[in-house]
């Protein structure tokens, strides 16, 4: 049996620029075993998936016992390394962060996406908070022996416009990515930019490697490796899909 250091490990060195790896996100065991079957190398939770799968709305709504068991019964599963949406830690706090961050690691895990927004609130982290809680992060990932993977995440564009867009967003979320880099942050991850150009500037700013999400109007894999890009996840693309699949097998046996 792999153990979960040496996951850990495998999974650090599947994250190439220009080599990205593919997360196609799963919400339970039974998502991980299918597309552990498709030939995935990695697996990661999504946690609007997850949370409404149970019921739950995103952001906080599943209690945090629950999202862990699902992702212990993931990793009990597979022999792949499972990487876990933990949107913000279900704390503010850092020692709250600490705390949780250990639980889900003590569940087998070996990377996190953690988020600068205000998970319940508006807006996002002041970039200096937010560095102390990547740093919170960093910290119980260290003191428990596991090499896990954080993958700091910015909604700077998720909650704009694409086509508002631009440099000086570009240049914020720069900062932000410099900012948790030296707070301990492995990856950083910018759900919704989907313009070419702003992705290679991204990618070239930072030493990081960066995620971008496979949402419609993203560019192809193909072009996304060309621009540098590290890490491709699909996020709540592969749940929809499966339930849009369910309700049109649903109506037709219905008819």
């Amino acid at each position: 049996m792999t153990s979960q250091q040496e996951k850990a490990k495998l999974f650090q060195s599947l994250h190439t620029k220009g080599d990205p790896i593919v997360l196609y996100n799963i919400w339970d065991a039974g998502s991980a075993k299918t597309v552990e079957e498709a030939g995935a190398k990695a697996l990661a939770t999504g946690s609007w998936p997850v949370a409404v799968a149970q019921g739950y709305g995103d952001g906080h709504q599943i209690p945090m016992a629950d999202a862990i068991a699902n992702a212990r019964r993931i990793v009990d599963g597979t022999e792949l390394p499972v990487t876990l949406d933990f949107e913000g830690a279900y704390s503010v706090e850092e020692e709250g962060i600490k705390v949780n961050v250990t639980a889900a690691l003590d569940a087998g895990v070996v990377g996190f996406n953690f988020e600068d927004q205000v998970v319940g609130g508006e807006g996002l982290h002041e970039v200096v908070l937010q560095a102390k809680r990547v740093a919170a992060v960093r910290s119980a990932i260290d003191a428990s022996g596991v090499d896990a993977y954080l993958n700091s995440r910015t909604d700077l564009f998720l909650k704009t416009n694409p086509k508002d867009h631009d440099d000086t967003m570009l240049a914020e979320a720069i900062d932000r990515a410099k900012a948790y880099e030296i707070a301990g942050a492995n990856g950083f991850f910018a759900p919704a930019l989907l313009d070419e150009a702003l992705i290679g500037k991204l990618c070239e700013a930072t030493s990081l490697p960066v995620n971008i999400i496979a949402i419609p109007g993203c560019p192809p894999k193909a072009r996304l490796a060309e621009l540098g890009v590290a890490r491709i996840s699909y996020g709540p693309v592969p749940y929809r899909q499966m339930m849009a699949a369910l309700g049109e097998g649903a109506k037709a046996a219905f008819a």
